[in-house]
Order: structure tokens, then C-alpha cells, then sequence
């Protein structure tokens, strides 16, 4: 199974990953991972951080000639912001210089509640882990994992739904067309507009929004919607809770910082609807022996795959740093205090969709080794290949 650690401090030397457990034989490009990267960088509203930074990948280990040798993928990302901070984040050494503690928690974060639990005298360290910053080295590791998805005819992509007020629930005109081509021709579509978003009129709000939200010293959120597409029927399981997909899909996007929901198709809107106008129904006789009109389950019943296209949303929260600082008290002198203020972005949502497309990729495709094994990319391919043929014959009889 394919499993992947992160390591680093947001203003440290450097983020790292390491990625055990990806079949050999899988073609990488370091334009494969860095790509990622850039797009994870992009995205209206966001800070000064993104200015420094210019992230790129460097392989230390599991590759030879551009492929996967089934040994452990290691990789490092530069922070370049580190010369600026190697006196205040020295591994070793206390300098001689006085660095002021930051005591004053920001509501909304790590800060208060990590100082406690790991009884730290200052908010640094805390800040330092539980910084998005982190977001760079998974995309790095779980973009492996994508090229891997894809060798397989498994596609994953995304979209912003809406940026705090701005936003429409309907589907964009071009949604089902761009959806038929496969995942990704939706993401290379949201990839032209500065906020993710596919119809022009929501791009002006959102950023219009984003300039308010900034001039104020406040922050926004928004709606992800992830969708996988090639995904045959069958993977997860309803056998045991540790194996079923659904659940494992929404650990992994809830893991992201700054994300405090997320459902399966329109879930918390099916809640409110009669069972007659939410299960999807089946109907005989088509190409492929199966149709549904409609996909409302988001393509997940019983918490496996039911060869319809997995749908996933998720919604991330307004940055916790404002510019116009929340209420908070200083834990020296247990006095009020407005928060603590730390570079950060305005909105973040663009970004946190591309994090979302990178760590659903190795819930997939664990799933997928679960039902395939397999040592290397062309024994699973032809496994893969014999249970797509399996379920084809199995539904026209």
C-alpha cells in the first residue's frame, strides 16, 4: 500500500517527503511534480510568501532513468525564505540575539491548544508545523500517485464552487461537456481562471470579494468540488469501517488545513429530500449494461465505487490570521490582547483545491491495489484490465 510522510518547519531549510510503496515502473517527470507545485502556488488573494518561494522538487531517492523502482520516493522542496529566518529557527544553538516570544494566540488556529499540549513558553513551533506551508510537500508526494492514477485511466480534478458570498450553485453550461473528457479537462479549464472558477461572472465576484475581504484585514473561504473520473465499480469495501472508501476519502480532505467539511455529492442537501428524490435509480439494456440518469450519491454507495464519477466537496474556512486582528489574550500576563499577526493569504481556496486533488490520489489508489496487488505498473494494468472486462461481461448478460 501506498502510504507518504511530510517533514519541515514552514520557515525551516526545507519541506520533505517520502513516498513508500508506489509500484515500479511508473514513468515520473520532474514537470509532473513541479507543475503541481506552480499550481498550488497560484490563486488570487494570496500573500507575500507566495512571492519568495518558487518551489521545485528535488528527487533524492526511488527513481533511476525517469521510473520507479519500488523503493521509497524521497524528495525536498527549498524554502528560500530560510536565510531570513536562520537565527530564529536555528536547529541547534540558541543565538545571543533576544527573539521575543509570541504569547498572543490567534483564534481559529493551532496556537493556543499546540502551546498547551506540548508545553511550549512560545507559539513558534506550533506555528512553524501547523502552517499550510506543509500543503507544498504533500502535493510533491501525492503528484507521484496522480501520474500513477493516470497509467491506470484515472483522472482527478477540481473546481471552486464559490469564494465566501460569491459563487452559483448551478453547473456551469460547459461543466458536463469538460466532465465527459475526463478530470483533468476540467481542472486545466479551472486552471485559467485566477480563482478556479468556470463561469467568467463568478471569477468577478469572487476576486471582487477577495479585494473587500483584503481592504478590511479580513479573509475568506469557499467550496471545493473534486470530482474522479475512470474509477471502476468496486473499490472500497463494506466489510470492515477501516475499509470503506467513502470515509477514508473524507479523512484525507479534511486533513487540509483549514478544512472543516466536506460531503459526498450534494449530501447535506439530499438530507432535506425524500428518499424518491435522492438514490439514483438503474436502469438495463444500454451500451454498457447499466445507466443512470443521475449521480447524485457522488458516485459512492455502500462506500465503494459505483462506476459513476466520484464527486467530493469540500469547504475550507476563512484564513485564521487577519490583518484587523480577532480578540485574544497574551498567556504570559493573562491580559487581553488583540492577536497575533503572521504573514499570511487572503484567500486560499484555489490553492487548497489543488491539495485536494493531491490527497484524495492515494486513498484511490490504495483502493485500487486492494482490489488489483501488483508490483509493478504493467502486472497491475493487466489486472486492472481483466476486472474492467470481468464487470463489462457481468452486467450485459
Amino acid at each position: 500500500m501506498i502510504r507518504y510522510f511530510t517533514a519541515g518547519e514552514s520557515h525551516g531549510p526545507a519541506l520533505s517527503a517520502i513516498v513508500e510503496g508506489l509500484p515500479a515502473g511508473i514513468t515520473i517527470t520532474q514537470e509532473d511534480i513541479n507543475h503541481e507545485l506552480v499550481r498550488r502556488q497560484q490563486g488570487y488573494g494570496r500573500g507575500g510568501r507566495m512571492k519568495i518561494e518558487t518551489d521545485r522538487a528535488v528527487v533524492l531517492s526511488g527513481l533511476r532513468f525517469g521510473k520507479t523502482i519500488g523503493s521509497p520516493v524521497s524528495l525536498q522542496i527549498e524554502n528560500k525564505d530560510w536565510k531570513n529566518w536562520a537565527v530564529k529557527m536555528a536547529p541547534f544553538e540558541k543565538p545571543d540575539e533576544d527573539i521575543p516570544a509570541i504569547s498572543i494566540p490567534r483564534p481559529g488556529h493551532a496556537d493556543l491548544t499546540g502551546m498547551i499540549k506540548y508545553g511550549f513558553e512560545d507559539i513558534r513551533p506550533v506555528i512553524e508545523r501547523a502552517s499550510a506551508r506543509e500543503t507544498a510537500a504533500r502535493v510533491a508526494a501525492c503528484s507521484l500517485v496522480k501520474v500513477f492514477l493516470r497509467s491506470a485511466g484515472i483522472q482527478i480534478g477540481s473546481y471552486v464552487s464559490s469564494i465566501g458570498p460569491a459563487g452559483e450553485t448551478a453547473s456551469s453550461p460547459c461543466f458536463q461537456e469538460l466532465l465527459a473528457k475526463g478530470a483533468e479537462a476540467l481542472t486545466k479549464q479551472a486552471d485559467t481562471s485566477c480563482v478556479r472558477m468556470l463561469e467568467k461572472t463568478d471569477e468577478e465576484k469572487a476576486v471582487a470579494a477577495i479585494d473587500k475581504a483584503k481592504e478590511e484585514g479580513d479573509t475568506l473561504g469557499g467550496i471545493i468540488e473534486l470530482f474522479i473520473t475512470g474509477v471502476p465499480m468496486g473499490l472500497g469495501s463494506y466489510v470492515q469501517h477501516d475499509r470503506r472508501l467513502d470515509a477514508e476519502l473524507a479523512s484525507a480532505l479534511i486533513s487540509i488545513q483549514a478544512v472543516k467539511g466536506v460531503e459526498i455529492g450534494r449530501a447535506f442537501e439530499n438530507a432535506g429530500k425524500t428518499g424518491s428524490q435522492v438514490h439514483d435509480e438503474l436502469f438495463p439494456g444500454t451500451e454498457n449494461g447499466l445507466s443512470r440518469k443521475t449521480n447524485r450519491a457522488g458516485g459512492l454507495e455502500g462506500s465503494m465505487t459505483n462506476g459513476s464519477v466520484i464527486h467530493l466537496r469540500a469547504a475550507m474556512k476563512p484564513i485564521a490570521t487577519l490583518m484587523s486582528p480577532l480578540h485574544s489574550f497574551d498567556i504570559t500576563s493573562m491580559e487581553a490582547h488583540l492577536s497575533h499577526i503572521e504573514r499570511s493569504d487572503t484567500c486560499a481556496v484555489p490553492a487548497c483545491s489543488v491539495i485536494a486533488e493531491a490527497v484524495a490520489a492515494p486513498v484511490i489508489a490504495n483502493a485500487l491495489l486492494r482490489k488489483t496487488g501488483g508490483d509493478h505498473l504493467a502486472e497491475i494494468l493487466e489486472r486492472l484490465n481483466a476486472y474492467r472486462e470481468e464487470i463489462a461481461t457481468r452486467l450485459k448478460r
